[in-house]
């Protein structure tokens, strides 16, 4: 009844437990129980576009790897179309690209390991282009609420791009931008610490 709403008590905060990576990803975990694994091909061998790797950790306060994260991504084709109704383009996306993925680190050495195709820009705000960048949201045990971040390249111009703007203390824009080292980008995430990582409040 409406009105026994007020009276109603609070359910009390929880973090994601210790094996939200296994029921989220159970095939990086060595669990064969799907035909098809959710979220492990964000492209197609045939999908057009620039083929990229990314490597990385998530570290903690301590400055330790966080091995049993689970990292979602979402991301525009090498058009910058996304493959959702809600993008008035999606039916000129590449073909089998998914734009979307779950990615679980090496359990021994906590590295995460995405491979895809170069996203191109995307509208913004008010029309405005946002800077190439990969959505990455983030959870694991300790953390209440999934995490919202972003990936941006070092090789692209981000002096634009309206999110980045919006950060206040410019210099931690550092923390959203991934390295070209030889044939890889490197980008790590830090959740606590001299170097956090900016996250979005969404």
């Amino acid at each position: 009844m409406p009105q026994a709403l007020p009276y109603l008590r609070e359910t009390p905060s929880q973090t994601a437990g210790p094996y939200v990576h296994i029921g989220l990803a159970p095939g990086a975990a060595g669990f064969d129980i799907y035909r098809e694994q959710l979220g492990r091909r964000i492209i197609a061998p045939d999908t057009p576009g620039e083929r990229i790797r990314i490597e990385g950790c998530v570290f903690d306060g301590t400055g330790a790897p966080v091995r049993d994260v689970l990292i979602e991504l979402w991301q525009a084709d090498g058009e910058g179309i996304h493959p959702h109704p809600e993008d008035l383009r999606h039916a000129d996306c590449a073909p089998g690209f998914r734009g979307w993925a779950r990615i679980v680190p090496d359990f021994d050495t906590g590295l995460f390991v995405i491979d895809t195709i170069r996203p191109g820009s995307v509208p913004g705000p008010n029309g405005r282009p946002q800077a190439p960048h990969l959505s990455l949201w983030l959870v694991a045990r300790g953390i209440n609420t999934g995490l919202q971040t972003r990936m941006y390249f070092d090789d692209q111009d981000n002096a634009a791009d309206p999110l980045l703007a919006l950060i206040e203390q410019p210099h931690r824009c550092d923390t959203l931008i991934a390295r070209r080292e030889g044939a890889i980008y490197r980008f790590d995430i830090h959740l606590q610490g001299d170097r956090e990582t900016v996250f979005i409040d969404v």
